[in-house]
């Protein structure tokens, strides 16, 4: 009879659980973004609230204030002047000002044979097509970022009632997050040193993932926008920003932005502003990555480039935007737990 009414409270805890996951999930993006911001800047929290022991709402407020100004502000005011930037290219090229026919022709000309000979088996010889096929993709890039800031424009309140619920969540998880995580981990029907390895693995992999990967992407993002500007570089803000989000992915990163463009300024005859991006691509924008990243990460994630470059891909294609924090956190305990399914056979 104990039995049957185990299962039935277990099953009962499951269906409401399901219930509970179904009833919040249209914010399920806010609530991780708030999970992420609780955790990152837990450490903060903490020295705060050893200044100020006797008021945890203040410290968790003044931690509040500090991730709205670092990280909230600066990403809409970002966003705005990047929208407006996309649509002054666009209309630069529809007016002519910025000739994609004479460039796309300058480049040509300045090709070897054997170069032009493939374009033009690859049916890449033809100016006003090709010219024709770049403006159309740089008008479905920018209508697709115009849509979706049409879209956020015309549910402000639906963005600012997410942007609340996150900020609301961040409040009380970095007031009260340490006691909530040791109730979870509690109530988990594992070993006590499975708990551990798994909790670490999935507080480290956050953190890992937003100081390696976010942080080094914001800092080659901004050393590549002030490069391009510096050089000239018409939409220096728009490769800021797609320096910043290539950066993301190991091995490849900010090389797939740069160096066409440093190729496109040799090609066409400005040599030493070409030269200048191609010393400041390995030297400066380059050894960011490799200065900073073991430094912000170390050695705390433990996973191979290809494993966080699949599970990155993997959880954008699937998640969007969440699954950039999803897919290495996946990944990570997926890791730790064959890690950890042997432990006795690992020790030998």
């Amino acid at each position: 009879m104990q039995g049957i009414e185990n299962r039935t409270y277990l099953a009962f805890v499951v269906l409401i659980t399901v219930a509970f996951g179904w009833v919040i999930s249209p914010y399920l993006g806010p609530i991780l973004w708030a999970v992420v911001a609780a955790i990152v800047f837990e450490p903060l929290n903490r020295r705060l609230s050893g200044f100020m022991p006797r008021w945890p709402n203040l410290a968790a407020f003044i931690t509040l204030l500090i991730i709205v100004l670092l990280i909230i502000v600066p990403a809409i005011l970002i966003g705005m002047s990047l929208v407006d930037e996309l649509l002054g290219l666009y209309g630069r090229i529809q007016s002519r000002e910025l000739d994609v026919a004479r460039m796309i022709a300058d480049i040509q000309n300045s090709l070897p044979r054997g170069v032009s000979r493939t374009l033009e088996r690859m049916g890449l010889s033809d100016i006003e097509q090709v010219s024709r096929r770049f403006s159309d993709g740089i008008a479905n890039i920018i209508r697709t970022v115009a849509t979706g800031a049409l879209n956020i424009g015309q549910s402000a309140l639906g963005f600012v009632v997410s942007i609340g619920i996150m900020l609301y969540v961040s409040f009380f998880l970095l007031r009260d997050g340490r006691e909530l995580a040791g109730q979870i981990l509690r109530k988990l029907p594992l070993v006590d040193h499975h708990k551990t390895a798994l909790s670490d693995k999935f507080t480290t992999v956050i953190r890992a993932t937003i100081k390696g990967s976010i942080v080094v992407a914001i800092i080659q993002g901004l050393i590549g926008g002030l490069i391009f500007w510096g050089l000239g570089i018409h939409a220096a803000l728009l490769g800021g920003v797609l320096m910043g989000f290539f950066s993301l992915l190991p091995a490849i990163g900010t090389g797939l932005i740069w160096v066409p463009v440093a190729l496109f300024l040799l090609i066409t005859g400005s040599i030493w502003q070409g030269l200048v991006l191609v010393f400041s691509g390995f030297f400066v924008i380059g050894m960011v990555d490799n200065l900073l990243r073991p430094i912000l990460v170390g050695k705390d994630t433990r996973m191979p480039d290809y494993i966080v470059l699949i599970s990155t891909l993997g959880g954008i294609s699937m998640l969007g935007i969440n699954g950039f924090i999803l897919g290495p956190v996946v990944a990570a305990l997926f890791m730790a737990g064959w890690e950890n399914f042997r432990p006795s056979k690992d020790k030998e």
